[in-house]
């Protein structure tokens, strides 16, 4: 796999250099300043290449090209800001890059309780809470209806846990899960992340997966065109939440996607942190049945309380938690074996560390929630011993 490391431009408080120290090959970033729905200006793509060659790598994948709500919803600009997405991918493809991650979350896209849980050692992690998730919709947003969506158990749970905060805790849970995508500036007050639950009003789960199918049958062309893979990140956690459908949860969800485009540059991010908070995910599965359509991966564990969907878990050493991840990167390196011998272009496929626990000189750097240095150092080290291993010409499965 190509060992890549996601940057979030000159506001990381993590280097270009730091993360070829780290032993990355190339880089993972996106224009987070360019307002969703707009055209990538060629000039500012331009200059991210330049940022990043002049820390030493090159810009491997861009994560994320966002997609507007408009187009999740088809309301709006959405023909416009699909317009703009394809013209955005071609200004890509002529600067060099041949990956494009996406997700179509609405609303929110990952969604943790606490950015900074206590983890063993005295480490930081992201948790997802779901008593503290159940507090925060009920009795701090106070969506409407929401009791409808929670068991009698949980709201009783959430009632007691909501009685007991603190006022700090109650700010946090806003902030925290209000968060916009990753390095970017994007965030909702109550007050508008209510305003954009209301927009998706009469949006089901069966026609948010036909909105996702006409985005696609629209870009996927063009991306064939230019020499583009898309990939589509899964859910962050897989399943509702706020009363919003999700729709890349599990291995049936992904299979339709693909099915209803069947194009071989339509494909999957397979993020083995976001499909592991279900149980009923078997990510050494997954990987292998959705194999030749993998474009990027994103490889992270994660340790949850129960095996109930939904469930609180936190987000675990890359090497523990419930997903194997032998056997995930065995079945990722079978693949680029197989790739390379049809002689495919994209036979390499681009890997990061996702996420990581803050340890040691993370817990004083306070850099993006998720994205520490030494943790994802720590377990890129991990992963790429595996491969080394499996792919080793004598014992693995280059032999």
């Amino acid at each position: 796999m190509r060992h890549t490391w996601r940057w979030f431009g000159p506001i990381d408080k993590v280097s270009v250099r730091d993360a070829a120290q780290a032993g990355a090959q190339g880089i993972v970033s996106a224009l987070h300043h360019i307002a969703t729905g707009e055209v990538w200006p060629v000039d500012e793509i331009d200059k991210r290449h330049a940022q990043i060659r002049a820390g030493g790598l090159v810009w491997d994948v861009v994560e994320s090209v966002p997609v507007s709500e408009d187009i999740k919803t088809q309301t709006g600009d959405w023909k416009r800001h699909i317009a703009n997405w394809q013209e955005t991918l071609r200004r890509l493809s002529a600067s060099g890059i041949r990956t494009v991650c996406y997700n179509f979350m609405p609303v929110l896209d990952w969604t943790r309780t606490d950015l900074r849980a206590d983890a063993r050692h005295g480490a930081k992690a992201m948790r997802f809470d779901l008593v503290d998730f159940a507090a925060f919709d009920i009795h701090i947003l106070k969506r409407p209806d929401a009791g409808h969506d929670y068991p009698d158990w949980l709201k009783k749970d959430a009632e007691r846990r909501f009685a007991a905060m603190a006022d700090g805790k109650i700010t946090a849970l806003g902030r925290n899960i209000g968060a916009g995508l990753p390095g970017s500036a994007d965030g909702y007050s109550l007050e508008q992340l209510l305003e954009k639950l209301r927009s998706y009003q009469g949006i089901n789960r069966e026609r948010l997966q036909q909105n996702l199918i006409d985005f696609l049958a629209e870009v996927t062309p063009v991306a064939q065109d230019v020499g583009i893979n898309i990939c589509a990140h899964g859910d962050d956690p897989p399943w509702p939440l706020l009363g919003l459908p999700r729709i890349l949860s599990t291995e049936a969800d992904y299979a339709h996607m693909l099915d209803q485009v069947d194009i071989r540059e339509n494909g999957v991010t397979l993020c083995t942190g976001s499909l592991g908070a279900r149980a009923d995910n078997d990510l050494p599965f997954i990987a292998t049945r959705f194999a030749e359509r993998i474009h990027f991966v994103h490889l992270r564990n994660v340790t949850r309380d129960t095996d109930t969907v939904p469930c609180s878990f936190f987000e675990d050493e890359h090497l523990e938690g419930a997903t194997d991840m032998v056997a995930v990167i065995a079945a990722l390196v079978s693949e680029e074996a197989r790739r390379l011998k049809e002689g495919r272009a994209d036979h390499q496929i681009p890997m990061r560390p996702d996420h990581g626990q803050e340890i040691l000189d993370d817990l004083a750097r306070g850099a993006q929630p998720g994205y520490p240095a030494i943790g994802r150092l720590k377990g890129l080290a991990e992963l790429r011993g595996i491969e080394r291993a499996l792919t080793h010409a004598r014992y693995g499965l280059g032999a």
